[in-house]
């Protein structure tokens, strides 16, 4: 009996109580058109019948790895790899979807330009409100390749609202499995970036398809959307990790000291936050004064109601609550 052809791709989905849109994002992925393919879907636990839904989703080309017990997205994603047969790793969440030309497309410009990695542009769709494309074509046109220092450098907290760190990429297996990169299981925000940027520290190349293939869908209360002081921790403990590994030089090192500094203020206008959240004035004077940078996200659109917050203070104690 001869073996199974080896897919194109494995697109892995880390899913958990994902029942309301896992179909949508398993269907984008079979749609694939040019290639063949593998779903690995993970269910971490999930208590809302998702894994029931993907065991009986009839396909064969869907596989469905369950956890044992819940381990965050990275951990997940971590099974969904070792579990995959295809010479390219794609990640797909769970509630997002892509076009049915992604994968030939990404796989054709890999290919031309001798890439380990590739990466491709995105929709964003929101309900209710149009949908945007996150970066112009063009721009992308004219980086062929995504270099370690550009992808450090647009991961600066609170710099844009979009940078290359929403990108999904596809990996080639063999290349993850060489180096022996994986995502951090202990990071719940930043497990994506974390790796890509450990790929191309590696000497991975990352090839850049300008097309739009990926959509990403945003729901309120998604995880990647809530930021919390712990995420912020966590990400400059991984980051500190990330440099003893792969010691930095040059525009890289550059980056990455920019990218702590934005880290360690945005831990600090979050404990802000939380300071006014809790009517406590010596609490944001103290972080006022030990990280005066902080107070520059003032910008960002709570500057309303940091506003209104300190005004009422002065006069009398605040009754409004966030």
């Amino acid at each position: 009996m001869s073996e199974a052809p080896v897919p194109d791709v494995s697109f892995v989905i880390a899913a958990y109580n994902a029942r309301e849109t896992i179909g949508r994002a398993i269907d984008s992925a079979l749609a694939q058109t040019g290639i063949t393919l593998e779903v690995v879907v993970v269910d971490d636990c999930s208590s809302d019948g998702t894994a029931e839904l993907v065991r009986y989703f009839g396909d064969p080309r869907v596989r469905l790895v369950e956890m044992a017990q819940n381990g965050g997205p990275g951990a997940a994603r971590n099974a969904g790899i070792d579990a995959a047969l295809g010479r390219w790793i794609a990640v797909l969440d769970s509630d997002d979807a892509v076009r049915p030309e992604r994968s030939a497309a990404m796989i054709a410009t890999a290919a031309r330009l001798g890439a380990e990695i590739v990466v491709d542009n995105l929709d964003v769709a929101k309900p209710g409100e149009p949908v945007v494309t996150m970066f112009a074509r063009e721009d992308l046109q004219q980086r062929p390749l995504l270099t370690l220092a550009d992808f450090i450098g647009s991961n600066v907290i609170f710099r844009s609202t979009f940078n290359f760190g929403y990108m999904k990429p596809m990996f080639s297996r063999a290349f993850l499995n060489e180096q022996g990169l994986r995502f951090d299981p202990s990071l719940r925000i930043g497990e994506d970036y974390l790796l890509l940027a450990s790929a191309l520290a590696s000497g991975g190349r990352c090839a850049v398809e300008p097309g739009v293939g990926y959509i990403y869908h945003i729901r309120e209360g998604s995880i990647s959307r809530v930021l919390e002081p712990r995420h912020v921790e966590a990400m400059i403990a991984a980051d500190r990790g990330f440099v003893a590994r792969f010691p930095l030089e040059g525009e890289a090192r550059r980056a990455q000291a920019r990218r702590t500094r934005s880290l360690i203020e945005a831990g600090a206008f979050l404990m802000l936050v939380g300071h006014i959240k809790q009517r406590s004035l010596s609490g944001c004077l103290g972080v006022a004064v030990r990280h005066p940078a902080a107070l520059r996200h003032l910008k960002m659109p709570i500057a309303a109601r940091l506003r209104r917050f300190f005004v009422s203070n002065s006069r009398r104690p605040a009754r409004a609550s966030f």
